[in-house]
């Protein structure tokens, strides 16, 4: 049976992007939630200034309550945090934490819209970031946000994708996640990216960040899974998104994920009946109903399907 590894990345990309801030207490119990139903790699927070992400703020007391706490979840869940700059990563390094995350763009203006720099000086920043953690002995993840399309420059060429993803993997980061940011990826859009990046990079270490907001997400999963990617990025309850998609912003929800993959004899090692326990804390915590298919319509009851 093929295992197929999920980031959970609710507690960070889902919540900064919610109009409710949740206290480090109410993020601590939906983290210790999520690591109860299986999954295995959790990214918790984001040590970021609390002036452009207040969701974010408190992260470094999380974290640090994570560790102190650490006998309370399975050993062996993996946690980690998005890292901006060197002074994010200072802080990352004041905790145990072992992952770290930089984020960057495949197009020119979202970059700087979303983080406030040109792609070259982005990578600059990182260089230093993945020195401090390979000295440190930290593991460095990279994002690349817009890859199939920017809302700013519309279409983003292959060519410009694979050379950042390959960029990223020759500087030493460990994992890339190709980010479908604005949900406007297809299948066909997925398969030719792949296909060009499989021999160039190891497949095994991409991951693939996708978002439904039109409803493509699942369907690029499949493609993807086709294409041998087996890490996936995904939210519970399909929250948070990109602002800069119009309509729902659409982050592909972990419930749904891990329904189709179980289904298809894909090994997640997560419990649905136990993730889904978070629908109701989750949702009056946001103050909304969560938009993933599973925490409306549950698990089905019928005996046969």
């Amino acid at each position: 049976m093929s295992r197929v590894e999920i980031v959970e990345v609710g507690p960070r990309d889902g919540l900064q992007n919610e109009a409710r801030s949740l206290t480090v207490e109410s993020r601590l119990r939906f983290i210790q939630q999520l690591a109860g139903s299986g999954l295995k790699r959790i990214e918790v927070g984001a040590f970021v200034s609390p002036h452009w992400v207040p969701q974010m703020q408190g992260s470094l007391h999380l974290i640090t309550e994570i560790y102190k706490r650490r006998k309370e979840f399975p050993k062996d869940v993996r946690f980690s945090a998005l890292v901006p700059n060197m002074k994010g990563m200072n802080d990352a390094l004041s905790t145990p934490i072992p992952e770290v995350a930089v984020f960057g763009a495949c197009s020119e203006t979202f970059s700087r819209k979303n983080i406030n720099c040109s792609i070259d000086e982005s990578l600059e920043r990182f260089a230093e970031v993945i020195a401090a953690a390979k000295k440190h002995n930290r593991k460095v993840r990279g994002y690349l946000s817009v890859a199939f399309g920017c809302p700013y420059e519309g279409k983003v060429a292959e060519a410009k994708v694979v050379a950042l993803v390959k960029t990223y993997f020759k500087m030493g980061i460990t994992e890339v996640s190709i980010g479908d940011t604005i949900g406007v990826a297809t299948p066909k859009q997925v398969h030719s990216l792949l296909k060009k990046l499989k021999g160039k990079v190891p497949l095994s270490r991409i991951a693939m960040h996708l978002h439904d907001t039109r409803g493509t997400a699942l369907a690029n999963v499949l493609a993807s899974l086709e294409r041998g990617v087996r890490i996936f990025d995904s939210s519970f309850g399909g929250l948070g998104g990109c602002p800069y998609a119009k309509g729902a912003s659409g982050n592909l929800a972990t419930d749904d994920l891990v329904y189709m993959l179980n289904g298809m004899g894909f090994k997640t090692g997560v419990d649905l009946e136990k993730l889904l326990i978070s629908g109701p804390f989750v949702a009056a915590e946001v103050g909304h109903k969560l938009p993933s298919r599973l925490t409306q319509a549950g698990l089905p009851t019928l005996t046969k399907l």
